[in-house]
């Protein structure tokens, strides 16, 4: 695999670039986007943040008495704070006092939205430093054009922004193995704290670390360094150029996650600054004994234990687009042929018996070309990430009520697979392209004109063009729908309905038929909300999208309008619509591409 200089200025520009056409974009598609359940939560809990962050300025020694520390950062601490803190300070300071958005629930998803923009700008620098320029750009637009993890980027949520602290602190861990130095393993540490502070996701960082360090040792002691084991033969092939000491260097960055990352953890989170080891232990125990909640899958509806172990493999499939898939398996079968093949030829050459299977095994060696030094162990890192993330779903008890957001940390390095693999094609099309004009003697190409022609940017151009427009188009059309959006490979969603695969969760869909409600609820008439957070009903009634005399209830007797989010397990919903209305048929129902995703019954005796 070709590999490029450090970064140059205009890099650092593009990432920009990235970053903020990618947060533009959100913003400009967030209006019709209703509130998830749990963004609801947030809601509330970062306003009890913000104000005592208002305390703490008006009066320090007052808010950091104990019992006012509890008061507030008690509300919602099964999760930690650090990201409902910048929910609480954008509307604080963007909004409140700068009035930077139309509607107050974009104040609270700016961050998440800013740290998703940060994780495409990061992705584009990480793919051009370890590959080129070309890999890193395509890696970029292929990750920000997920159509689940573009639904997620827009929420006042966690997983958009683990997705983005988590790769930063495996590109910290990366850098402190190529580059060495004090800055990347101080740098690794404190990303790791930011990262625990942010979602229990964190806690697979060091199990990817530790594992990496440890394969580059045993790389280096056995494969890199044959000479361990005695003098080489005369007629043994050539040995691999010996690597920077990786696994050396990963020391100093595996210590201070393992120092820095918990101070930073601490300081950052109120919460634990009393009774600290109780309160850990508590919020270990929350999410390693986690409640079951529903989800369907394959027609049958989950709640307990065993889960399905195709789980996570076939909604990967079924919702991350084809051309990504594909890209990312090239890349990854590339990067273990140039990895491991000549290592292990090597390998067998030295331990091959004498004689003719010797012979072979050494002339095997010879003939295949040393793979380019790489200290930080490029492939072999993404590969962990993404393995330990997915290895959770190989227990039976893991619960899978999330959908794909629980491995959303492993998409960064599917999309740095799939740019590595789309650079390594754009360079076959150049060579293919020159030696067919070379050889067919186009008119005005000699061979200077047809390596220009060639080295162009048309070729890159056409085939990314080719590459990126079925994810863009797949992730444009999925919005606001993106948890009922499936690929082609399922037949989109009204395949994936016949298959028996989710609908929708988190009742955010009431977003999509405020225009309805707004039209036909009667003046102060009630709304029964089914599963939207009532604090995501409000957000609606405050920004606007809701008109402020529509009452939403928690009962469907009585009320003048119901709404159905479409779940198997919440069927019972729409019966009792069906029986208090004494109708079987909404009065509106909207979707995506004709398949029903949430269905509004109208008591007509009222």
């Amino acid at each position: 695999m070709k590999r490029t200089a450090p970064l140059a200025p205009a890099d650092g520009l593009i990432a920009i670039a990235l970053a903020a056409a990618y947060v533009a974009l959100l913003l400009a598609t967030a209006g019709d986007l209703g509130y998830a359940r749990d963004e609801g939560f947030y809601f509330f809990a970062a306003n009890r943040y913000g104000a005592w962050f208002q305390a703490l300025l008006e009066a320090p020694r007052a808010a950091l008495r104990p019992e006012v520390v509890d008061a507030a950062w008690s509300v919602n601490h099964e999760h930690p704070g650090l990201i409902k803190s910048l929910f609480a300070l954008s509307n604080l300071l963007l909004q409140k006092r700068l009035g930077l958005f139309a509607m107050e629930g974009t104040s609270y998803r700016f961050p998440a939205m800013a740290l998703a923009g940060a994780g495409v700008a990061l992705v584009y620098l990480w793919g051009t430093q370890a590959r080129d320029r070309l890999a890193g750009a395509s890696a970029a637009v292929l990750f920000a054009m997920l159509p689940r993890y573009f639904y997620h980027a827009h929420l006042a949520c966690f997983d958009a922004p683990i997705v983005t602290v988590w790769a930063a602190c495996a590109y910290a861990y990366w850098r402190s193995l190529r580059d060495g130095g004090a800055l990347w393993p101080v740098l690794t540490g404190i990303t790791f704290g930011l990262a625990l502070d942010t979602k229990h996701n964190s806690w697979f960082l060091p199990i990817v670390c530790v594992a990496h360090a440890v394969a580059l040792e045993l790389r280096e002691r056995i494969v890199a360094r044959p000479e361990a084991a005695g003098a080489a033969p005369e007629d043994a092939p050539a040995a691999e150029p010996a690597p920077p000491r990786g696994s050396r260097r990963s020391v100093a960055a595996l210590a201070a996650m393992a120092t820095i990352g918990p101070l930073v953890f601490y300081v950052l989170w109120p919460w634990i600054w009393r009774d600290t080891l109780a309160r850990l232990r508590e919020y270990a125990s929350f999410h390693l004994n986690h409640e079951y909640y529903n989800m369907e899958f394959l027609g049958r509806n989950h709640w307990t234990p065993p889960m399905p172990r195709a789980y996570a493999p076939l909604m990967t499939a079924a919702t991350v687009p084809a051309v990504t898939l594909c890209l990312f398996v090239a890349g990854l079968c590339a990067a273990a042929r140039e990895r491991l093949v000549y290592p292990l030829a090597r390998a067998a050459a030295r331990l091959a018996p004498e004689g003719g299977r010797l012979a072979a095994a050494r002339a095997l060696a010879a003939r295949l070309r040393p793979p380019p030094p790489d200290a930080g162990g490029t492939a072999l890192l993404w590969f962990l990430a993404i393995a330990a993330v997915y290895g959770a779903w190989l227990s039976p008890s893991t619960p899978i009520f999330g959908g794909t957001k629980h491995w959303m940390t492993a998409y960064p390095f599917i999309a740095l697979f799939a740019g590595a693999a789309f650079s390594a094609a754009v360079r076959r099309a150049r060579v293919g392209l020159r030696a067919l004009l070379v050889a067919r003697r186009v008119p005005g190409a000699p061979r200077a004109v047809a390596g220009a022609a060639a080295r162009g940017p048309l070729v890159p151009a056409l085939l990314g063009a080719a590459v990126v427009a079925a994810p863009v188009a797949e992730t444009l059309h999925a919005h606001p729908w993106a948890l009922s959006a499936y690929t082609p490979l399922v037949g989109g969603a009204p395949g994936a309905a016949s298959l028996g695969l989710n609908r929708t969760f988190w009742g955010y869909t009431t977003g999509a038929v405020v225009d309805y409600l707004n039209e036909h609820v009667p003046p102060r008439g009630t709304v029964y909300i089914h599963d939207t957070a009532g604090q995501a009903w409000d957000m609606l009634l405050r920004d606007g999208r809701l008109r402020k005399d529509i009452r939403g209830v928690g009962a469907v007797a009585g009320a003048d309008f119901a709404l159905y989010h479409h779940e198997k397990h919440m069927l019972g919903q729409a019966y009792q619509a069906w029986v208090a209305f004494g109708t079987t048929s909404p009065d509106h129902i909207a979707g995506l591409d004709g398949v029903p995703v949430i269905l509004v019954y109208r008591n007509r005796a009222r």
